[in-house]
């Protein structure tokens, strides 16, 4: 398993937080002090929240569900999209459409609309289009990948969300309550921590900050993914093994009876003369006495 160390945290300015006038009072239990006019997040609160939150994703994606991850900043875009893309997980690095979680089918609709494009494309519909209709096509077909294209594989709700500046992403957030799914986020001291389940705290305008969280995350997750293929794999090859031992009782069982009925077969042979020299002697006996 990774460790998250202090001085990476340090060295990747994950302890600077925002101005002192801009703070939320309830970030004050992750905060270490003020320098400059400038809040210090305590980064041992933040290793420990990363761990936990690491953990808990990590069962998740053990136990086979799915996590959006959605960083709509610039500073956490490039990070987001290629740690989720290194565990196949959907992400959002674009506008987040508003409803995407509360009015999921219709997103799904839109999404849907994608593949119906796409066999346009593959069965020749989309060569019989007229030159405008194929621009117009076209232009839907790349604004729907732009936004929606890394949450294709998304079929039903996200078991949890991971966000990147609750304040920028407050819609994602506000819509997850709702629905009561669990939200990880990495929380700056300007923000208010209450309506996040697992609190980061770190600071969220930096993107080596971003990345090294990111990196430990995914590493856990990475793990859980692998130990679900294990015990997929243990628990197929504990079944195969006990259909194999059920067809050689099976197997066994019916020899056996096969066995018992020859010993009765051949019982019932034996039987039968001594039966009719018994029946005879009567009649032997009755000729001598007449």
């Amino acid at each position: 398993m990774a460790i998250l160390e202090f001085d990476q945290l340090l060295e990747a300015g994950a302890h600077f937080g925002h101005l002192k006038r801009k703070w939320n009072p309830a970030m004050a239990p992750y905060i270490f002090m003020e320098r400059n006019g400038i809040h210090i997040i305590d980064l041992y609160k933040t290793i420990a929240k990363t761990e936990e939150a690491a953990n808990a994703m990590k069962q998740m994606a053990k136990s086979g569900k799915r996590i959006l991850f959605v960083a709509t900043k610039k500073q956490g875009q490039t990070a987001i999209a290629e740690a989720s893309q290194r565990i196949n997980m959907p992400y959002v690095i674009e506008r987040w459409p508003g409803g995407m979680l509360t009015n999921f089918p219709t997103i799904r609709k839109a999404v849907k609309k994608m593949g119906t494009i796409d066999r346009m494309i593959k069965d020749g519909t989309f060569e019989t289009l007229s030159k405008r209709e194929k621009l117009q096509v076209t232009r839907q077909r790349a604004k729907l990948e732009k936004n929606l294209g890394s949450i294709q594989d998304l079929t039903r709700l996200p078991a949890a969300i991971f966000v990147v500046d609750v304040m920028k992403e407050q819609i994602a957030v506000k819509e997850a309550n709702k629905l009561g799914i669990p939200v990880f986020a990495i929380v700056d001291t300007n923000s208010d921590p209450r309506d996040i389940d697992f609190v980061i705290p770190a600071n969220d305008d930096s993107t080596k900050s971003i990345e090294l969280i990111m990196d430990f995350i995914t590493t856990s997750i990475r793990e859980g993914l692998e130990e679900r293929k294990v015990e997929r794999a243990d628990a197929n090859a504990k079944e195969e093994q006990e259909e194999h031992e059920a067809g050689e009782r099976r197997e066994r069982k019916s020899k056996a009876g096969k066995r018992d009925r020859i010993v009765k077969k051949e019982d019932n042979t034996e039987e039968a003369p001594t039966t009719s020299v018994e029946e005879s002697k009567p009649a032997e006996d009755k000729k001598v006495e007449e």
